[in-house]
């Protein structure tokens, strides 16, 4: 199926009615590595006609309050989320929640350790370069990230702006990638312990862009262990690999979302809009919640 297909007679849902129109579940602002503020981010929604958001910044959902009340503004419906980051199997692995209750204290007692390695991180990276005779301070990160959820663009960010770099593409590419002197890996938590994190906050648990993990052989044991749901359409995968996923999701009785992984400017594309999942896909994820 075409992620990009019409949709007919769009207009109010009644229960278990398919959603007309189109959705973007993958969506990333300034409160970790996006450039859109959370309004920003819902009226570019709104100028595309989507009908659904979901905003899934990683290891916080700090933005999701501004974010539900910019889109109820504009008459998107708004499900909140975020993006953990996991380990199954010896496979790191992206999972995005949605529909928790983002007022959780479990999880966001969870959410405030991840952000505090996150913090550390930075502070490795920066020692890193500066062992390699880069003059960047961890401060001038995090002043420039400006949110509990700094990362690698972050760090690239201010490379360039401080003259070290050329560019942020450069500044991956000799220090930032993997396997690059100024690399420091992830902290990863069990994929079991974060789709329970997800649950217990009343939130369902998605694995993100499978295309670009290369670990296919371990869906079927996430679905066994609690995974609710497979991100067909994503901007890095293949129509071919859309299809793939789609089929795989049908029979593992996973539900399918898709969206953009629209990071603002940062990373120039891919940008919101590039991948509109259709709204009977969201009908069903809804399902999902009550099965």
């Amino acid at each position: 199926m075409n992620p990009s297909a019409t949709i007919a007679n769009p207009g109010a849902v009644r229960p278990g009615e398919p959603v007309a129109g189109f959705a973007d579940l993958h969506l990333h602002t300034l409160f970790s590595d996006g450039t859109f503020t959370p309004e920003e981010l819902a009226q570019k929604g709104a100028q595309l006609g989507l009908v659904a958001m979901a905003l899934t910044d990683h290891d916080t959902v700090e933005g999701c309050p501004r974010m539900a009340q910019a889109c109820q503004s504009l008459g998107i419906e708004f499900i909140p989320g975020t993006e953990l980051t996991a380990e199954f199997d010896g496979h790191e692995v992206h999972l995005l929640g949605y529909f928790m209750d983002v007022q959780q204290p479990k999880l966001l007692s969870a959410i405030k350790k991840f952000q505090d390695v996150r913090q550390e991180r930075i502070r490795e990276m920066v020692a890193r370069l500066n062992n390699l005779g880069l003059p960047l301070r961890a401060e001038t990160v995090f002043a420039l990230a400006n949110c509990l959820s700094p990362g690698r663009p972050h760090v690239a960010r201010a490379l360039a702006l401080e003259g070290l770099c050329s560019s942020m593409d450069e500044a991956f590419e000799r220090f930032l990638k993997k396997g690059r002197p100024a690399w420091v890996p992830k902290y990863k938590i069990s994929a079991l312990d974060a789709m329970d994190l997800l649950h217990q906050a009343g939130g369902l648990a998605v694995l993100a862009h499978p295309g670009l993990n290369h670990c296919d052989q371990i869906i079927p044991h996430l679905a066994l262990v609690g995974l609710d749901g497979l991100e067909c359409f994503h901007s890095k995968q293949t129509s071919t690999q859309s299809e793939y996923y789609l089929a795989l999701a049908q029979r593992l009785h996973l539900a399918v979302t898709g969206g953009s992984d629209c990071h603002g400017l940062s990373k120039g594309k891919p940008l919101i809009g590039g991948v509109k999942l259709p709204g009977i896909y969201l009908e069903q994820l809804k399902q999902a919640r009550h099965s």
